[in-house]
This record gives structure tokens, sequence and C-alpha cells, in this order.
């Protein structure tokens, strides 16, 4: 049974195995003020085989599993830096709640681009370097999946509110 998302312990781990990433996604948007709701959290990990290294160790921390709706425990696989380097996304159950990798998130110009523009927020202790807005917005519109569309909504009344208060 898939654990429910705990992003103290997911930002916890990345912290013990020194991954570089950048938070994207629902959990980036709610951190930012979004209301819309999320069970997972996203990440976009840097690239080059020294962080790739990094996260396979984490990942076999975090017990990783690939999600299957074949098996709701997920999948077993060896998170190999090589396969992970491979990898577009990677979406894992973990014992910490579910985690997606996104290696090259839609309309995102590069890791270097979304981490000079993310901010760290201080989460449970743990330094976590959160995706811009914009980035958010940027990539969701890209994405073109309906979920995606369905929040696109709540985050431009995000931007607007956060632009008036500016």
């Amino acid at each position: 049974m898939p654990a429910p998302l705990d992003p103290e312990c997911l930002f916890r781990v990345l912290s013990a195995h020194r991954v570089d990433y950048v938070l994207i996604g629902g959990l980036a948007a709610v951190l930012r003020g979004s209301t819309a709701m999320t069970n997972d959290a996203d990440i976009m990990p840097a690239p080059g085989a020294a962080n790739l290294a990094r996260l396979s160790r984490a990942l076999e921390d975090l017990e990783a599993r690939v999600r299957s709706t074949a098996d709701p425990d997920g999948v077993a696989f060896d998170p190999h830096p090589a396969l992970l380097a491979s990898m577009a996304t990677l979406n894992m159950s973990t014992r910490c709640g579910d985690l997606d990798l996104a290696f090259a998130p839609a309309g995102i110009e590069s890791f270097d681009a979304l981490h000079a523009a993310s901010d760290t927020y201080e989460l449970a202790g743990e330094k976590v370097p959160v995706a811009a807005l914009a980035d958010v917005i940027r990539s969701k519109e890209a994405a073109g999946r309906p979920k995606d569309h369905a929040t696109l909504p709540i985050l431009y009344a995000l931007r607007e509110e956060i632009a008036r208060l500016e």
C-alpha cells in the first residue's frame, strides 16, 4: 500500500544524500500559495553523474518503486545512475509518499535556469529549492495535461494576487 505524502521525510532523505534538485509541480505551487491540493512531490534533479549517483542512493533509501496501476505496491527497480540518466520522467512510490522525477519538464529551459529563478524555503529544518510560480505555470501550460489545465486558473489568480500585493 502506498504511503501518504510526507514531504518532510522526502526532503530529509534528499538532503541527507546531498541531492541537487528543484521542487516543481503542485507542491511547489502550494508552497507559493496555491489552494490546489496535491498528493505527490515533483522534482527536477540536476543533471550530472555525481548528482545522479547521489539521487540513486536516495531512491534506495526511500525504497522507491515504479508506480503502476497493475501493482498498487509499485514495481521494484534498480535506480542505477545510468538508468536515471536515460529517463525523461519517472513516477515512483516511496516510503515517504509518491515522488515524480522530471529530468526535462515541459516548458523548462534547463536545470540551471530553473534553479536560478527558484527560492529556498526552509521546511522541517531542510533547505528546499522551490521553482518560481512563473516556471510552475509555464510548465503546466506546456505539459497540456487535463489535470494541469484544471489547476491553471488557480495559479493565474494566485499570480494576479501576488502582483497586486507587490
